[in-house]
């Protein structure tokens, strides 16, 4: 059976899109995050239902119980050969703590990922992702790519 939750202290990280808070997800990409400033939020919720799998990231109330989003990323693949991580964050206030390092662990290592390639795009966080096994392309000349009509 696939594993599709994992709990650490007070958190909770799960796959099941119907736990994710759209508006916490939708206001830090439009307005946080460098990479889809101003992203509608119909094109978030289209971006999340077209995506393999999604990793919600919560806090839970040790009190109550009550769990809030405090981070996300989607895996856009088709699980046999190649995936694309996209939309990675943690909340400002939930930030070195060790979650982000939680959370890339657990979609590295989730076993529907075994696979050929798993990739992604960063600005700025080459030597965080590079402790999970992530390298520069061997090849980049491999690669190509079109700029579509929403391109940044």
């Amino acid at each position: 059976m696939v594993k599709k939750s994992w709990e650490h202290e007070d958190y909770l990280i799960t796959i099941d899109k119907a736990d994710l808070e759209l508006d916490v997800i939708y206001n830090f990409l439009s307005n946080e995050s460098y990479w889809s400033k101003g992203i509608s939020k119909e094109d978030v919720i289209k971006s999340i239902n077209n995506s393999s799998l999604c990793f919600g990231l919560y806090y839970i109330n040790p009190i109550d119980r009550k769990k809030n989003q405090i981070g996300f990323a989607r895996v856009i693949s088709d699980l046999v050969t190649h995936a694309y991580i996209q939309d990675v964050f943690i909340l400002t206030p939930y930030r070195k703590k060790g979650l982000g390092k939680w959370l890339l662990k657990v979609i590295t290592n989730y076993e529907e990922l075994n696979i050929r390639r798993i990739m992604l795009s960063t600005d700025d966080g080459h030597s965080f992702y590079a402790k999970f096994g992530f390298t520069p392309f061997d090849k980049p000349t491999f690669f190509m790519q079109i700029k579509g009509k929403g391109a940044i």
